[in-house]
């Protein structure tokens, strides 16, 4: 029930943009190929939902593009440790919900497969979960940003260098 579950709470999102409250998904995948949760994702960026993605993998969904999905930005880090984390955070007004599990947004992982998601509960494992995808999201240094143009040039910015990996691991 991955799919009708994750299909959900992004609708949830859409209606809560729609009724003109902060909307957020922050999503951490290896790969997002599911053509549903694409156009679905499409369809929340366009009602104002603002959609932060970190995929290390495939991407078959383009951000950037005006009315499609310019409240989308997708980064992926490739650094020297292999991370197969996913991580699945949605702002519901407030009230976010957070989950782990081994589920990537792909046709084959959600139709095909058992996956295991969980929401994390506890409020001390909440806050470090959330803190290590705050972390990765503002990487410097080995983050690329995955654009309509398929430049995929390195995060540059003035702030001082940040290695998520290293960050995290030290």
């Amino acid at each position: 029930n991955s799919r009708t579950k994750f299909i959900k709470l992004v609708e949830n999102e859409i209606k809560l943009a729609k009724s003109g409250e902060p909307a957020k998904i922050v999503l951490k995948l290896n790969s997002l190929q599911d053509e549903e949760l694409i156009r679905l994702l499409y369809q929340a960026s366009n009602e104002g939902v603002v959609i932060r993605l970190l995929v290390r993998g495939i991407c078959c969904l383009v951000p950037g593009i005006k009315n499609q999905s310019e409240n989308i930005t997708v980064i992926s880090i490739i650094d020297r440790f292999l991370e197969h984390s996913r991580i699945y955070l949605f702002g519901n007004d407030g009230d976010e919900k957070l989950f782990i599990g081994s589920a990537d947004w792909m046709k084959r992982n959600l139709s095909h497969r058992i996956e295991v998601v969980a929401p994390i509960l506890d409020p001390e494992n909440f806050k470090i979960v959330k803190a290590i995808l705050e972390l990765q999201l503002r990487d410097n240094v080995k983050s690329r940003i995955i654009d309509a143009k398929q430049k995929n040039e390195y995060v540059k910015n003035d702030k001082a260098p940040l290695q998520s990996q290293l960050a995290a691991y030290a």
